[in-house]
């Protein structure tokens, strides 16, 4: 990968697997909108960028080269081998089909407590609707970072408010446990640095310890905000595409179960 700065921004080039359509409304984050000229804009760990594929290239607009260190890169996974990967998981015939369809999907590196609260909220809820909620939740309650963009409100902004404040703004059932989730973590209860850093086994467990949070919750925030690639989420779709998996997932699948769930998630909605 070739970074280059620019006066307007950052350009990437080299950069294989990347895919913005596939990668950022696919499910795994909900902050992403797509612009008119076919850019993408956004907010992660409070930084606004809008991000743009032009000629093979990507151009960050707006990115200095600090924020391309301290948040970008790794937020994207740029130094992750994609294409490696794609060629391994492609030992398994379904996912090959998969990866050739839809080639450029990847694993975002979110931030744990963004990642923790949005897929509490995600239970029994659309893509559509979800986005819907957590726009609300950060234009009400987070810290303007430029016109229209907010930043996820913290556990302490959170813990200040009441179930009918979360009620107020969509959260339904799920008020009460983004209540008590953001009472935890404010208080020390929580601690979600203390997670990350555990191996995989003892912090699914600690995730299934909290109040709302389910076998499927406590791996989308593993894969997605923890950085734990092996988790492999399971709903309703994914039931489905383990019907092709009688004797359990295929060996080439070790290591970067996350990354085929993706493909394979992807896979089952377009398709049955």
């Amino acid at each position: 990968m070739i970074i280059e700065d620019t006066d307007n921004g950052i350009v990437l080039k080299g950069v294989k697997c990347l895919s913005l359509p596939l990668t950022l409304d696919c499910g795994e984050a909900f902050r992403w909108e797509e612009q008119e000229d076919g850019s993408w804009s956004g907010v992660a760990y409070g930084k606004f960028l809008n991000i743009k594929e032009e000629n093979s290239n990507f151009i960050l607009n707006g990115a200095n080269r600090k924020d391309f260190e301290d948040v970008w890169r790794n937020y994207f996974d740029l130094d992750r081998d994609y294409a490696a990967i794609c060629e391994k998981l492609k030992e398994d015939p379904l996912v090959r089909e998969t990866i050739d369809e839809y080639y450029g999907i990847r694993i975002l590196n979110q931030e744990p407590w963004e990642a923790l609260v949005s897929f509490v909220i995600s239970q029994q809820n659309n893509i559509k609707r979800i986005k819907g909620i957590i726009k609300r939740l950060c234009d009400t309650y987070g810290a303007q970072i430029r016109p229209g963009w907010h930043a996820f409100p913290s556990s302490k902004v959170l813990s200040s408010l009441t179930i009918s404040d979360f009620e107020a703004i969509g959260l339904g059932y799920r008020a009460k446990y983004v209540k008590k989730l953001a009472d935890d973590v404010e208080s020390g209860k929580i601690d979600l640095a203390a997670i990350k850093a555990m191996d995989l086994d003892d912090a699914k467990k600690a995730l299934l310890s909290i109040y709302g949070v389910g076998e499927k919750v406590a791996n989308c925030a593993l894969l997605f905000g923890f950085q734990f690639i092996r988790c492999f989420p399971v709903d309703v779709w994914m039931k489905r595409v383990l019907q092709y998996y009688p004797n359990g997932l295929p060996e080439c699948f070790k290591g970067y179960e996350g990354i085929a769930q993706q493909y394979l998630f992807h896979w089952a909605r377009n398709n049955l």
